[in-house]
């Protein structure tokens, strides 16, 4: 596809206007200002007048297959909310439900822009055949939960993730990845910690876990360790894979100083820590500091949507507030956590960014509708006015998944139906 006379924000994060950009099989291969001479290749010619050209988002947290439990177990503490209701409901999941279920966050995800998540969960065989026949990319974790302490051979979630990470690690040319990943601290002993770290450590795979999202959770860990989550995991070699931190809503000055160490990747989730009332990460000092700070969406059970322009907006007026700085938070630096620095927390080093030789993961947005207008600054207009139904194409690695209200990959409305289905089937058991 050759994208004609379009917006473009650059792999500096800075916008053009009335820029060239062309794709050929997955991987942008001209980026100029005048037409290319060659332009025959490209084959189709998108017209971008009105329209701006920006990198897919990648979702640096999600559970997925959790879309059934959208607007379920309202207006509840977190650990409420976990053990009264999703706890209960999760005991009743299914492997059908699983499939349908992922694939309308799927279809959600991409009509929104999001070209990859970063997904914590299980039932890992019926998420990878619904990522794969969609098209979209992904970082599976199978989450290991081992509360109780058994013997790390008899633990069957820690059997399925090193089983998961056999299988599906690099499936589909890459465009499926699969992480190592606790749960958490306070749903793991020391042993199984130190079991997943060595596993991340023998396959060359990254990390997924939750990390300081409570006060509650963080000062349990205290009493259980006499220490934070953040020291408890580097103690345990965690850290010593690419890891991707999600929440660390409650961190001290220490915890911050290991995770710049480490290289560790915060997974900021501002609406559903906003929901639950778990607090607000204090993003502008981990950006003093140099930390990369992604943004994620956490599951539609706790958002609940998958709007990643409402997730950056409200990430950065969240950081506005925490600094007590209105010049923090520049529109470059939020859109980059959105897009770039999610693709490196997955090491994905060639996605994320337009940019010569990289995968051609993009997104087109209206420019030309009235919430988009006057403009006197896209980037700011992008990340403070725009929103995810002003999204009109995503592509992934150079295919076309969603146009114009249309699905090239997915039967819509046989998804939402099935859901549907699903979510009675699991009502009616509980």
């Amino acid at each position: 596809m050759l994208f004609s006379k379009i917006g473009l924000i650059d792999e500096n994060f800075d916008y053009s206007e009335d820029m060239y950009v062309g794709t050929e099989d997955d991987r942008i291969t001209y980026i100029g200002r005048v037409e290319p001479k060659d332009k025959l290749i490209y084959g189709e010619v998108y017209d971008g007048k009105g329209k701006v050209l920006m990198p897919g988002f990648y979702n640096s947290h999600g559970h997925s297959p959790m879309s059934l439990m959208r607007g379920y177990g309202e207006n509840l503490s977190l650990q409420r909310w976990l053990e009264e209701k999703i706890f209960p409901f999760e005991d009743k999941l299914y492997s059908k439900g699983i499939f349908w279920a992922t694939l309308l966050s799927i279809a959600e995800s991409m009509r929104f822009g999001i070209i990859s998540t970063s997904d914590m969960y299980f039932f890992i065989d019926d998420m990878v055949r619904a990522i794969s026949v969609s098209g979209i990319k992904s970082n599976i974790a199978r989450s290991v939960a081992n509360p109780t302490g058994i013997p790390i051979t008899e633990c069957l979630g820690f059997t399925e993730m090193r089983e998961a990470i056999k299988m599906y690690n690099g499936f589909d040319n890459g465009r499926i990845r699969v992480d190592a990943s606790p749960h958490a601290e306070y749903t793991n002993d020391e042993k199984t910690i130190r079991a997943i770290a060595e596993t991340a450590k023998e396959f060359d795979v990254g990390v997924q876990v939750h990390v300081s999202e409570t006060k509650k959770e963080t000062d349990e860990c205290r009493m259980r360790h006499k220490m934070t989550p953040v020291e408890f995991f580097n103690r345990c070699g965690l850290f010593d894979s690419r890891t991707s931190a999600a929440h660390c809503v409650w961190l001290t000055d220490n915890d911050r100083e290991i995770i710049r160490r480490k290289g560790v990747t915060v997974c900021s989730n501002p609406i559903s820590n906003l929901k639950l009332a778990s607090g607000i990460c204090d993003v502008p000092k981990l950006y003093d500091m140099g930390i990369n700070v992604a943004i994620g969406t956490d599951s539609t059970a706790s958002n609940n949507s998958l709007n990643m322009f409402e997730e950056m907006k409200t990430f950065a007026l969240l950081g506005k507030i925490k600094s007590n700085n209105p010049s923090s938070m520049t529109p470059s630096q939020v859109i980059r956590s959105a897009t770039r620095l999610g693709a490196l927390a997955q090491g994905r080093k060639d996605c994320g960014i337009i940019s010569r030789g990289c995968k051609a993961d993009l997104i087109v947005v209206d420019s030309d509708v009235p919430n988009m207008r006057p403009i006197h600054n896209m980037l700011n207009n992008l990340v403070y006015s725009a929103d995810g139904k002003d999204v009109c194409l995503t592509m992934c690695d150079g295919k076309v998944l969603y146009q114009d209200g249309e699905y090239k990959t997915l039967d819509i409305e046989k998804i939402i139906f099935e859901t549907e289905k699903a979510k009675n089937t699991i009502l009616k058991t509980l």
